[in-house]
């Protein structure tokens, strides 16, 4: 088969999104680095054959081992019984349809793959692997979202109905969101030449070579590193429904942006060594059995000042603070207002994660809520999945 009559007369980029609509529907994470990617090799590779597109397509859109067999699932329903657009009078025909039917793309694919001589679409697909991500017909095809679709049907479950299964696809979508983090500006500085300040050092000794004449200027600016994060999850009875899910999420923050990640109900418990672990049902085993209180009583207020007061408590300063908790709290107000005041001086920016704020006609009138809420820059609920997706973004803002 020639290399250009594989693809021919098609749109690669069109190809290239809903192709990896396809696999996202199906729960593989496809980044747009990927489809672009995928994309530029389409343009480059000369594909001669359907085991070369495989083999490109592979390479360019699976980041992770474990979807290699979807991918793989995927590939063979699009593919294996492909109809190549060889014979025009073919192309111009009407697809095949088997007893069971053939799925149709979209009109809007369809468009955008259309042959340059005005014909159908060089390639049809089977129906799709699994039953329960029917493809519609009328969906629209634009840029992938980042929530692959074995999670948008669960976007706005709240936690507390979710399974060990859902629960666990929900830390590997965590893992993948973290990617992007705030970084911050510091005092280190590195050779750069878009730097605004000139290395006097460096210039002098190139100047060296050219007779002591500075003519190539070394410039530097300043490095920035990842914003240092700091949360803490409240395991108090209260918030048991929501415990497992936040433990996910502190997993993710630990293994992705490096975290300090703590869990109190009574008292404080550090659970960054344990969250590290390889094994992600292994490390939230791990951290139940660390936390000793949890599912007790809450008490806010000593849990931040003992944190502030611990070895640990310098990774507050110009870090951004996640605190996961209800509000529900034994201590005074008055002293949780206190440690929230010093523990605000040190953060760079406090989100308050409360999935009660969610609750139809909620207001912060629990003693403890109203006392912390001067302090905090953001109150978001974070008791579903969209809803943890605005917390992400507040925090990489």
């Amino acid at each position: 088969m020639a290399a250009a009559a594989l693809l021919r007369g098609v749109d690669r980029a069109a190809f290239a999104v809903a192709f990896a609509v396809r696999l996202r529907e199906h729960g593989i994470a496809v980044g747009f680095s990927g489809i672009e990617t995928f994309t530029r090799a389409l343009g480059v590779a000369g594909l001669g054959s359907l085991s070369e597109l495989y083999w490109v397509a592979r390479i360019s859109l699976v980041r992770r081992e474990r979807d290699l067999a979807d991918f793989d699932r995927v590939f063979a329903a699009v593919f294996d019984e492909v109809v190549l657009g060889l014979d025009p009078n073919a192309r111009r025909g009407p697809a095949p349809r088997t007893e069971d039917g053939w799925a149709e793309l979209p009109s809007a694919v369809a468009d955008g793959l259309a042959e340059e001589n005005g014909g159908g679409l060089p390639w049809v697909t089977l129906p799709p692997v699994d039953a329960r991500d029917e493809w519609h017909g009328d969906a629209e095809i634009g840029v992938p979202q980042r929530l692959p679709s074995r999670l948008e049907g669960l976007a706005d479950t709240p936690f507390d109905q979710l399974n060990p299964a859902e629960l666990a696809l929900l830390g590997a979508w965590f893992e993948t969101a973290l990617a992007d983090w705030p970084t911050r500006r510091t005092r280190r500085t590195t050779a750069h030449p878009a730097g605004h300040t000139v290395a006097l050092r460096p210039t002098l000794a190139r100047a060296r070579q050219t007779g002591w004449e500075p003519i190539e200027l070394v410039r530097t600016r300043p490095t920035r590193k990842r914003r240092r994060v700091v949360m803490l999850c409240d395991v108090s009875q209260s918030m048991q429904p929501y415990a497992t899910a936040y433990l996910h999420l502190m997993r993710a923050a630990a293994i992705c942006a490096e975290a300090e990640v703590f869990a109190f109900a009574t008292s404080l418990t550090r659970l960054t060594a344990v969250l590290n672990h390889r094994s992600d049902a292994e490390a939230i085993e791990l951290a139940t059995a660390t936390v000793t209180d949890r599912f007790g009583g809450t008490r806010i207020a000593t849990n931040v000042r003992a944190l502030l007061r611990s070895r640990h408590g310098g990774v507050t300063r110009g870090a951004i603070v996640l605190i996961a908790s209800d509000g529900w709290d034994g201590d005074d107000p008055d002293e949780l207002a206190a440690g929230m005041a010093r523990l605000r001086r040190r953060a760079h920016r406090v989100i308050w994660m409360n999935p009660r704020v969610a609750a139809p006609g909620y207001a912060p009138l629990v003693g403890a809520m109203a006392a912390a809420l001067p302090f905090c820059d953001e109150l978001l609920p974070a008791h579903t999945l969209r809803a943890m997706n605005d917390v992400l973004t507040a925090v990489t803002r």
